[in-house]
């Protein structure tokens, strides 16, 4: 594992960021503020929406995201 994130299947950089989600917006995405206080738009990844994982704002979440777009990213776990 890197500082910046794991290599995925497609041999590109994800970076992984830990935030919590302040609003629900409709089709499974949410605004989420990141621990460095970054504000992005995250959405549930397919795994999360296969097994009816219920995101709430508050909810402290973990997402993924691209080197290439800093304004999006996806959630990939919701956190205890």
């Amino acid at each position: 594992m890197t500082p910046t994130g794991e290599e995925n299947n497609k041999n590109t950089k994800v970076i992984k960021r830990e935030g919590r989600v302040i609003e629900a917006l409709p089709n499974a995405f949410f605004k989420v503020v990141l621990d460095d206080g970054n504000e992005i738009l995250g959405f549930l990844s397919g795994k999360m929406r296969m097994n009816r994982i219920t995101i709430l704002p508050g909810d402290k979440v973990l997402v993924e995201m691209t080197p290439y777009d800093d304004k999006k990213g996806r959630i990939v776990y919701r956190l205890k």
